[in-house]
């Protein structure tokens, strides 16, 4: 009997391909013979492509383990598939050589091989080689082989089988990865084959009817699913805007009856009955949002196009963002607030504010731009609803904050408010800010002004620029409002309490070096002076509205002290405007190479309008600082009549008496004073001087004019004040901001406005602004001379 022996062979099969095709065979011991010897034995090359037949009964165990076949002698691929994972040992074990069962290695003891099993310290040796060469060189392979005392013919078939293995591996999970996005198509295709079947419309979720749909009702169907989002974004602002829900129209039907919200919040979100033809009532609109007149810039007067739909969302939204970050920082208090060493104003930490606080705005526009915020806290004679009133018409806010406030105008009113009050009013505002000094550049701000009520007596104010999202305001604005504004609370006793958050980033550099520390401290744009000139005018409508408050001299009947307040009011303004150069007059800046230094120089031509005289008029006003003269000190000496000889030359070098007198506050600095000069000789005509101070914690004020002695008659027994022709001169006082630590000290604005030619068309001359220089120069002088005295 003949045995047919064969090799043990290991096998790697790629699953993908046919059985006579594998990655490959190794073979652990070379034959010369190409073709079946004399004992039947097949050559490794022959044994490649033989076949064994279907119903051969012998098979190898060691090719049993790579190739099951079934009954029939076909392979058995499930079973050479689950046999994988038995298969990744190839790589650790070594088949030298097995023969073909027992009988046949008796009966050749000289053909007996052994079955070498990879030691676990070998196969870690090869396993480190391989994650760092899957392909080593004969010189790494011999230097391997040597260390683990194996064949370096056993080390090149140890790292084929591993590659295989790896391949292998690789392709199986690529396998899987396909068949996973096989299963996602299939899913995406079943998805679109349902939705064949039942078609429907993304834009409106109605059902598409393919095919039949025209254009236009296409365009309409996406309009209405427009309108809906729209709607529903507006509902949505309109909650936050009135404080509580809001539900959205139906959008399925028009012939409804709108939710009872005012129909100017439709109004604020999409224009004027833009889409909601069927859904708003036109007549009802003019009564709280009535037709927007022509705008015009402020600033160079072209003409502004209204604000679209997509702009008023956006304005609301800017106005909520600001009114949130304006209460929580109202009621936020340390370490976000530090409080100064005087227990007065708070300034912002500025890191625990970013840290805090979500805000509307990133950091400064530019370069050089310095922030400024302050909080100030204090009881205030006034109703909420008064002042919100008040804050919400730009001319009684004017009025009320006349040294702050140099210009303002109303751009647009967005909307009026709910129910005939203030609530819920937001308007577009151009304003034009002040510090009473020709070195202090004026801010010009174009804000939204939003005012809300909160709770019952409780409202909420804000102010935010608008600069920097909208196109049609220049770019180069040298200052801008971060969430500005007041929490006010009505108290049992009449007054009101008020939290003021004052926050901005300014230009520097058009700052004078003088007035930056000022700036800095807050005391020239912050919450405390804002709410101190706040407290002094609330404080004098109080005492002017009493009736104990009359004429102390008893020269004056009450029609005539209100005729005489209001020529001292229009006195006061006028001289503000003439110091900081205000668009409220058209002013021409004169060269400063011509006058002296920190001197500003200004003409006008006056055409005789009611309240001034015609002709050319100059203005002329400087700063200088007076160290260690406390403002209240300076104030005191430059009131005072019994004073007024040592540096007013319309004095005659005479004392001047006081004619009469209003008292404007509870502070004996407040007041409006007729003065007149006494006659040195018998050929000098007497004068009337009319004079108004006032003083508050942030800075003080002397404003005074020479008036006709009839026209001054006329208004003490009630005439109108409105054509009483003056010029005013004055001074303006501010803390230096350096504060008690280094000195109280002040500084001192001194303004003049003079009639140099009563002719309208007569040109300035040099002799005319060499007088006016150096009237401001010897009134600087004599009041630096004479103050340090006074008191003494």
């Amino acid at each position: 009997m003949q045995i047919i022996k064969r090799e043990r062979v290991g096998w790697k099969w790629n699953r993908t391909s046919d059985f006579a095709s594998s990655d490959r065979v190794v073979f652990p011991e070379d034959s010369s013979a190409g073709s079946m010897n004399a004992c039947g034995d097949l050559s490794p090359a022959d044994f490649v492509t033989h076949r064994p037949p279907k119903q051969h009964s012998f098979t190898s165990p060691a090719l049993s383990l790579g190739l099951q076949t079934d009954i029939e002698g076909h392979l058995n691929l499930s079973r050479m598939m689950a046999g994988d994972e038995n298969d990744s040992r190839s790589g650790s074990d070594n088949l030298e050589a097995v023969s073909g069962d027992d009988d046949d290695q008796e009966q050749n003891p000289r053909k007996k091989k052994r079955y070498h099993r990879h030691t676990p310290q070998q196969i870690q040796e090869l396993e480190a080689l391989f994650k760092e060469c899957p392909h080593p060189d004969d010189k790494q392979r011999l230097e391997l082989s040597k260390r683990l005392c194996l064949e370096s013919r056993q080390v090149k078939f140890w790292f084929q089988n591993r590659r295989t293995q790896m391949k292998t591996q690789i392709e199986r999970h690529e396998n899987a990865i396909l068949r996973q996005e096989n299963d996602k198509l299939r899913a995406e295709n079943m998805a679109i084959r349902e939705a064949t079947r039942n078609p429907i419309c993304n834009n409106c979720g109605g059902v598409a009817m393919l095919g039949e749909i025209s254009i236009e009702e296409q365009n309409l169907r996406v309009e209405n699913a427009r309108l809906k989002e729209e709607l529903e974004r507006v509902c949505s602002l309109a909650g936050r805007f009135l404080g509580r829900s809001m539900a959205s129209f139906p959008a399925h039907s028009v012939d409804v009856t709108p939710p009872p919200f005012p129909s100017s919040l439709l109004e604020l979100g999409v224009g004027s009955n833009g889409g909601f033809a069927g859904l708003v009532s036109s007549a009802a609109v003019p009564d709280l949002f009535p037709p927007a007149p022509a705008i015009v810039n402020p600033l160079d007067g072209a003409p502004v196009a209204h604000p679209t739909s997509a702009d008023r969302s956006m304005l609301l939204e800017l106005a909520l963002a600001a009114m949130d970050e304006l209460v929580a920082m109202a009621h936020m208090d340390a370490p976000l607030w530090i409080r100064s060493t005087d227990g007065g104003s708070e300034t912002l930490n500025y890191e625990q504010y970013h840290h805090s606080v979500r805000r509307i705005a990133g950091m400064s526009p530019a370069a050089g731009f310095v922030a400024e915020a302050s909080r100030q806290t204090g009881m205030v004679i006034i109703n909420s609803l008064a002042l919100v009133e008040t804050l919400m018409d730009c001319d009684r806010w004017a009025n009320m904050f006349s040294s702050i406030v140099a210009k303002a105008s109303t751009i647009e009113v967005i909307c009026n408010g709910v129910g005939g009050t203030k609530n819920g009013a937001l308007q577009l505002m151009h304003a034009e800010l002040q510090v009473l000094s020709p070195l202090v550049a004026i801010r010009e701000l174009n804000f939204l002004r939003f005012s809300k009520q909160h709770a019952e007596g409780t409202w909420v104010v804000v102010d935010v620029s608008v600069d920097f999202i909208r196109e049609n305001v220049s770019s180069g604005s040298s200052c801008r409002l971060m969430p500005t504004g007041f929490v006010v609370q009505d108290m049992p006793n009449g007054y009101c309490k008020l939290v003021w958050v004052e926050h901005a980033e300014y230009d520097e550099a058009q700052v004078h070096h003088l007035y930056r520390p000022l700036l800095r401290s807050g005391l020239a744009f912050g919450a405390g002076r804002w709410l101190a000139t706040l407290q002094r005018q609330c404080e004098c409508l109080a005492i002017l509205l009493s009736a104990s408050n009359v004429d102390e001299s008893g020269t004056i009947t009450p029609s005539g002290r209100r005729s005489m307040l209001k020529l001292a009011q229009r006195m006061t303004e006028a001289f503000c405007t003439g110091v900081c150069a205000s668009s409220a007059h058209e002013w021409t800046k004169l060269e400063s190479h011509s006058i002296g230094p920190n001197v500003h120089v200004m003409t006008r031509k006056s055409m005789g309008d009611p309240g001034e005289p015609a002709g050319v008029v100059l203005s002329a006003a400087t700063s200088v600082p007076l160290p260690l003269i406390s403002p209240k000190r300076l104030f005191d000496f430059l009131r005072e009549a019994s004073f007024r000889s040592k540096w007013d030359i319309l004095s005659n070098g005479g004392p001047m008496c006081e004619m009469a007198h209003i008292a404007k506050g509870q502070d004996a600095g407040n007041a409006v004073s007729l003065l007149r000069a006494s006659s040195v000789n018998s050929n000098q005509t007497s004068m009337l001087i009319l004079q108004q101070t006032c003083i508050d914690a942030s800075g003080a004020m002397v404003v005074y004019a020479p008036v006709d002695v009839p026209a001054m008659h006329l208004v003490m027994n009630g005439g109108d004040s409105a054509y009483v022709a003056l010029l005013p001169s004055g001074f303006a006082i501010l803390p230096d901001g350096g504060g008690a630590s280094h000195g109280e000290g002040s500084l001192l604005t001194v303004g003049f406005q003079i009639l140099v030619n009563n002719q309208p068309t007569a040109k300035l001359t040099v002799e005319s602004v060499e007088t006016v220089n150096n009237l401001i120069s010897c009134t600087v002088q004599k009041i630096k001379a004479a103050v340090f005295h006074y008191g003494d």
